[in-house]
């Protein structure tokens, strides 16, 4: 884990409790990720819509927030088309209890999830290495936060979640220059 993904975590989480979103800056973080992985950018911002839609019930975000918000999506864009692999999952320090850590893991995956399905419904055109890190990603966010945080635990925490940080990258160096879908319009007259 980064120090500077830690501490983004520490103020995204702050802002929304500021803002009384109920999300955590990992749910906010995998959501946003998912959106921006699995379809390349929409014109207008239309992920923040989305993203108002499922973290904010619909409502608006402030202004502070989507200045936020913005900034991390262009981050998250420009780490996930990085060829050093700059990405980093925006989870807790190292230093909190590997329960806390994982936790957010699994609401990381969850989110991603949910994002990533709001673009991508279908994955016949996927490669069937990303098919199963998209299934390992639904085992991973179904994870358990038992934890005994010996070193054996650690060793699993910190392999799950590089496993999850490069199936992001993977969903988006395959699916990430691809337009969403576009819903059919309806054709019928009332």
């Amino acid at each position: 884990m980064s120090e500077t993904s830690a501490q983004t975590f520490e103020q995204l989480n702050r802002q929304l409790q500021d803002e009384n979103i109920i999300l955590s800056a990992a749910e906010i973080h995998g959501m946003l990720t998912g959106l921006t992985a699995s379809s390349a950018p929409g014109k207008d911002r239309e992920w923040l819509v989305i993203m108002a839609d499922l973290a904010n019930e619909g409502q608006k975000f402030s202004d502070a927030m989507i200045n936020t918000l913005e900034v991390l999506q262009q981050q998250t864009l420009a780490d996930l088309a990085s060829h050093d692999l700059d990405f980093q999952l925006v989870l807790p320090s190292d230093d909190e209890p590997l329960v806390e850590r994982l936790t957010a893991l699994t609401e990381w995956a969850q989110c991603f999830l949910v994002g990533f399905g709001i673009n991508q419904q279908n994955l016949a055109k996927a490669s069937a290495d990303l098919k199963e890190a998209i299934q390992d990603l639904a085992e991973i966010a179904r994870l358990s936060a038992d934890a005994a945080a010996d070193e054996e635990d650690e060793r699993a925490y910190y392999e799950v979640s590089e496993y999850v940080r490069i199936t992001a990258i993977m969903c988006f160096n395959e699916l990430g220059s691809t337009p969403a879908p576009v819903a059919p319009s309806s054709s019928t007259l009332h």
